[in-house]
């Protein structure tokens, strides 16, 4: 279905049993939701699973096209006014762990646990926003299927393309379908994004981290350095996977997701 949020048409499906504890999935840069397509039927044996579309990415309409994380967060809130889900677990990966921070950090009351995957907490350093600079640069020049091809290099690891060419041919298809305006505003909104470190101690809800061993786009020092901050939280580092661990290695993303699940949902 397709919300109409802050000016713009959200992309939003539902799973499961509409009565059962909810549980939100926030997508990657630049994915759609697909990109959970291992976890969310998975998760709705159980569980109400709502995942959707990040504004301008997937089937949801890019609004105004001015993107921020902090915007981000405002459609988040009010996708769940809309779904009148009073508070939720939330899982995000790399993009979308950083919505769910930044969400965690301003509207604690909402959340009942959350799920940190490839992910990181820190703003972009100078030479990260340099490195986004180039990016933006260059899909402006290249195209959406140019940047596609060089930036599944970083998120899948080299074994995957033989592994689970399917998977990457999901991903690349999602990303060369994304307009190059929209993907150079979202790397701007990525670059302009707060710092979430400092509130990861104040955090008092069941955390689980989730991170490729091999990911190089938020490496797993970035997670174990999350999960030195957050108390009580866990960590599991996921076996034969880059930065894209729920398709890389959906087994053991899905055990770890459901036991976790389980354990905060009593």
């Amino acid at each position: 279905m397709k919300l109409e949020i802050h000016g713009a048409l959200i992309n939003v499906v539902e799973s499961g049993n509409p009565s059962a504890r909810p549980v939100i999935f926030v997508h990657g840069f630049p994915f759609s939701h697909t990109m959970w397509h291992n976890q969310l039927p998975f998760v709705a044996k159980e569980f109400r699973t709502v995942a959707y579309d990040i504004r301008g990415l997937g089937e949801s309409s890019p609004g105004d096209g001015l993107f921020t994380v902090e915007g981000h967060v405002d459609d988040l809130i009010a996708l769940m006014e809309h779904l009148q889900i009073e508070k939720t677990a939330i899982a995000g990966l790399s993009m979308g762990g950083y919505v769910a921070l930044r969400a965690l950090e301003r509207n604690p009351e909402r959340f009942t646990a959350a799920v940190l995957c490839d992910t990181a907490s820190e703003a972009d350093t100078n030479e990260g926003r340099l490195n986004r600079a180039k990016a933006i640069a260059d899909v402006k020049q290249r195209g959406s299927a140019a940047f596609a091809e060089d930036f599944l290099k970083r998120v899948f690891t080299p074994e995957s393309f033989q592994r689970i060419p399917e998977e990457v041919a999901l991903i690349r298809d999602i990303i060369t379908r994304t307009p190059p305006l929209v993907i150079a505003g979202m790397l701007l909104a990525l670059a302009a994004r707060t710092d979430t470190t400092a509130s990861l101690g104040a955090l008092r809800i069941p955390t689980l981290i989730l991170v490729g061993e091999r990911d190089v786009v938020t490496p797993p020092q970035a997670s174990r350095s999350m999960h030195e901050r957050i108390v009580g939280s866990t960590l599991h580092v996921v076996p034969n996977a880059g930065h894209m661990s729920p398709m890389e290695n959906p087994g053991a993303v899905n055990r770890h997701l459901m036991e976790f699940l389980r354990t905060t949902y009593k």
